[in-house]
């Protein structure tokens, strides 16, 4: 009788087993194999192997130049693998994906623009109509619903010329999920806010990740205002990619493999990360 027991626990677990590899692929909404990535002859990175799943907060750092905003290209069907394989939703990533909302890294936006939040944000909603349609109330209930998941009401109708950093990074990460979708790029938001409206910033995008079981992908310069609320880390740098928990990454062990150098990951009295022998350890 023990050993039948022992055998059906044996069954059941690797029952269990299969059921959550099941569960993990039907979640994994992005997959590099053996990928290899550049222009023309010149290759920027190489032999990467990545999945990420629904739902998850995904950092993208790394030294300047060394790929990062490539990967976002890759991810939007706007360039192709020198080799290997890269899927987006289970298949080859496409332009125009309406599953992937894109936050670029510069916005042209200064004091003289009048244009409204809501109507900024109303637009990418409805694609291309300026004024009144037959579904601009829909369009403006679709609006003020992402500004308001942003923490960002308030602003509805104030003039984007008139907004604060901080602020226009709230329309812009609204106007990006006006239409709800699976999986959002965010290319460096964090540049150029101070330290307050940075962690504030942050908590909305974990938010939002949380909330609507969205997959985030965010290219940042500096790891520590987003370490605790990651889920995974992508490291380019060396024409190489490390990736993982932050705490599997993130060691002087991994980053000394990674860039081929001796590296030292140092933490300081509030857990802060400061890394040391990089290329550009400023950069991360």
């Amino acid at each position: 009788m023990l050993s039948i027991k022992a055998s059906l626990t044996r069954k059941e677990h690797d029952a269990m087993n299969s059921k959550v590899k099941l569960d993990d692929a039907r979640n994994e909404i992005v997959a590099a194999r053996n990928l290899t990535v550049g222009y023309g002859n010149k290759k920027v990175w190489k032999n990467a192997n990545f999945s990420v799943n629904r739902g998850e907060f995904v950092a993208v750092i790394g030294p300047n130049g060394a790929g990062k905003t490539t990967m976002f290209r890759m991810l939007l069907g706007l360039q192709n693998p020198i080799e290997g394989t890269l899927n987006v939703f289970g298949s080859k990533p496409a332009r125009g994906n309406s599953k992937i909302g894109y936050v670029p890294q510069r916005h042209t936006i200064d004091n003289e623009t009048n244009i409204a939040c809501v109507e900024l944000v109303r637009l990418a909603y409805s694609g291309h109509r300026w004024g009144l349609s037959i579904s601009s109330q829909k369009e403006k209930e679709a609006a003020h619903g992402a500004l308001s998941a942003v923490g960002a009401a308030e602003l509805s109708n104030k003039s984007l010329g008139s907004l604060s950093g901080g602020e226009l990074q709230r329309i812009f990460l609204a106007e990006a999920l006006v239409s709800n979708p699976e999986m959002l790029l965010l290319d460096e938001p964090l540049s150029n806010l101070d330290i307050k409206r940075t962690k504030d910033l942050v908590r909305v995008v974990d938010d939002v990740v949380r909330s609507r079981n969205v997959t985030v992908f965010l290219v940042a310069h500096d790891i520590n205002p987003l370490i605790h609320f990651l889920d995974k880390v992508i490291y380019i740098a060396n024409g190489k990619v490390a990736t993982g928990t932050p705490e599997e990454v993130l060691t002087s062990k991994r980053l000394s493999e990674l860039y081929g150098t001796r590296v030292e990951v140092l933490r300081d009295s509030r857990d802060n990360i400061v890394i040391i022998g990089a290329e550009d350890h400023h950069g991360v």
